[in-house]
């Protein structure tokens, strides 16, 4: 396998983007809704808000992977950040999340002055919940009822790492 390459995300990378959170499975373990907008996705990877860094992971060039990082704003929380991430379905279990996920604790730990990361992640995704443990994170709560998947609800943890 070619070795994976992660970098800041690029307005050409929303039609890769668009594609990998239209999946079903991608739709199902994240918050994001059926059929997303191409220009959603333009406007995301052109115009970041300050405190949001978004990567992406290439293999070979091509976009297997996203994350999102925020830097919570609020005086009194700045020490924190909050993410998303999304794994392309035929990219999974090839380490494309665990060099994602580096990535960010590393800009957290090194760079930002970021202490506690914090996600939600829902209790039935086994191997995303084994991701985060393996970097430390561990579940603060659950969350009931968290989301709306295909009509039913779904709980959530709460997960953070601390620095």
């Amino acid at each position: 396998m070619s070795p994976i390459t992660v970098r800041h995300v690029l307005p050409t990378d929303a039609p890769a983007l668009q594609h990998i959170y239209s999946q079903p499975d991608t739709q199902a373990n994240t918050l994001q809704l059926p059929f997303p907008a191409s220009q959603l996705w333009q406007e995301r990877t052109a115009n970041l808000r300050p405190g949001v860094h978004s990567l992406v992971a290439c293999i070979d060039d091509r976009v297997v992977g996203q994350i999102t990082l925020e830097v919570i704003a609020t005086a009194r929380r700045r020490h924190t950040a909050t993410f998303g991430l999304g794994v392309d379905e035929a990219f999974r279990g090839q380490g494309v999340g665990k060099a994602l996920l580096a990535a960010i604790v590393d800009l957290c730990d090194n760079w930002l002055q970021v202490s506690r990361i914090e996600l939600t992640v829902f209790t039935d995704n086994e191997a995303a919940v084994a991701l985060y443990q393996q970097f430390g994170f561990v579940v603060e709560g659950t969350a009931r009822q968290y989301a709306m998947r295909h009509g039913v609800w779904v709980d959530a943890f709460y997960m953070a790492r601390l620095q």
